[in-house]
């Protein structure tokens, strides 16, 4: 890799390939800079999605999209696989770590980092092991194994009791990605898997939505939360308000009501998933002490108006990983200040001084109840039912990196909607370590 000094071209690293950092690439495709993409997989993943390929609605090739197919065309990017560890401020380099374990040191004029977050275990990280989180493409997989395996268990006992823990599944978090999870597994089990087993009926899996909120999707409007609610009541789904994950393990999941904490309930449940909130990755402390800033209580980093660090006016932080109280923690974010990082550091390369602070438009939020059935929220706009669920749709569609990707959910979607199956369930049976598990 070559500094500016060397070419007479700005040279400027991103940190990640997700939302913030594939917009940010793309606006510098015009612009006199060199620019070189770090990233831990080969792929941009759509993260909104992955709860439908846990559930075998999708497959992972429709969500992840390979980052040197999306770049191919931008003369001036460059991709790099590896995992950044470290940052020299005063030389100005990031130290990356690459598949084989060798470390190769990157020189940059300008470095943005969209690295993103981590599933939280709210220092409980022993769940881990029991209930995993939902942030990869690997998280998602693991997680359709446990599923699919929990009812191909089921099916080979001999009784109704010893079945039950099987058939019982535990969301913990009340958020879009929990309620999204709990409603594809009941339809999974409803629908799709319906007349497939001879001794079990799929349709009687109990789904436990376990939330420490007074309503499920908090962030929503009251009006659209009860809409919700009702939904997964109709779906099936056993909602418990105002209660804390306190236990997991491979065959129970504790919970403690709020109000009441010597109120100790246990469900015996043999696959439990995690789905409330959200930490920095290590490389944000790595960052932090580089910098000399202090992450927030989240792990995220400082930043200024134009999402740059303070002191440090060539690094900037986009998407989840930046610390601004105003912004919420949704791929929108992530891609307007991507965008955003990437114009001004194209106005300074092109010889520019002034720095644009970055300013948020809000485009609303969306959550997939059930078929049909979606809310969505974009200002004093509120829509739900078969309404909300179109407008769920065709944003998803919108945003979807890639024409194939995006005729290929649509194709999956209407064959879904006309036979009810899901095809994308396949799981294998191997060693228990790399299967990350899902057999107990």
């Amino acid at each position: 890799m070559r500094t500016r000094s060397e070419t007479g071209r700005t040279h400027v690293v991103i940190i990640g390939a997700g939302f913030g950092g594939l917009h940010a690439a793309r606006r510098l495709k015009k612009a006199d800079v060199e620019v070189t993409v770090v990233d831990r997989g080969t792929s941009h993943l759509f993260q909104p999605l992955l709860y439908q390929c846990a559930t075998g609605l999708l497959s992972q090739g429709a969500i992840s999209s390979p980052i040197r197919h999306l770049l191919r065309r931008q003369r001036n990017a460059k991709v790099v696989l590896g995992e950044a560890k470290n940052v020299d401020v005063a030389a100005r380099t990031v130290a990356v770590e690459r598949p084989d374990g060798s470390t190769m040191t990157i020189p940059y004029d300008h470095l943005v980092v969209a690295a993103g977050m981590r599933t939280a275990y709210h220092g409980c990280d022993d769940f881990a092991e029991f209930a995993p989180g939902m942030k990869t493409l690997d998280d998602a997989l693991a997680i359709r194994r446990k599923i699919i395996g929990a009812f191909e268990l089921a099916e080979s006992l001999p009784d109704a009791t010893q079945r039950r823990p099987w058939l019982t599944f535990a969301v913990a978090g009340g958020g879009p990605t929990g309620v999204e999870l709990a409603g594809q597994i009941r339809e999974l089990a409803t629908l799709a898997l319906e007349n497939e087993f001879r001794s079990i009926d799929p349709g009687e899996a109990r789904v436990l939505l376990l939330h420490g909120g007074d309503r499920v999707l908090p962030s929503f409007s009251p009006a659209l939360s009860r809409r919700a609610q009702k939904t997964l009541d109709d779906l099936g789904v056993e909602t418990h308000l105002g209660v804390h994950v306190t236990g997991v393990t491979a065959d129970q999941v504790e919970t403690t009501t709020k109000s009441e904490p010597h109120e100790i309930t246990h469900y015996e449940a043999k696959t439990a998933l995690w789905t409330t909130g959200v930490e920095a990755v290590p490389f944000a402390a790595a960052l932090a002490r580089a910098l000399g800033v202090e992450q927030d209580h989240g792990g995220r980093v400082p930043v200024e108006a134009d999402l740059s660090v303070r002191g440090h006016p060539e690094v900037w932080v986009v998407g989840d990983m930046s610390s601004r109280d105003e912004l919420p923690g949704v791929a929108e974010v992530a891609m307007q200040g991507g965008r955003h990082v990437g114009a001004v550091i194209a106005h300074l390369a092109g010889g520019g001084t002034d720095r644009a602070a970055f300013r948020y438009h809000d485009l609303g939020s969306a959550a997939y109840i059930a078929r049909r059935h979606a809310v969505v929220q974009a200002g004093k706009l509120q829509l739900s039912g078969y309404l909300g669920w179109l407008a769920w749709g065709v944003i998803h569609i919108a945003f979807l990196a890639g024409m194939r990707n995006r005729m290929g959910t649509v194709m999956n979607w209407s064959a879904t909607l006309l036979t009810d199956s899901r095809r994308e369930r396949a799981i294998t049976y191997g060693d228990p370590e790399t299967a990350r598990q899902p057999y107990r």
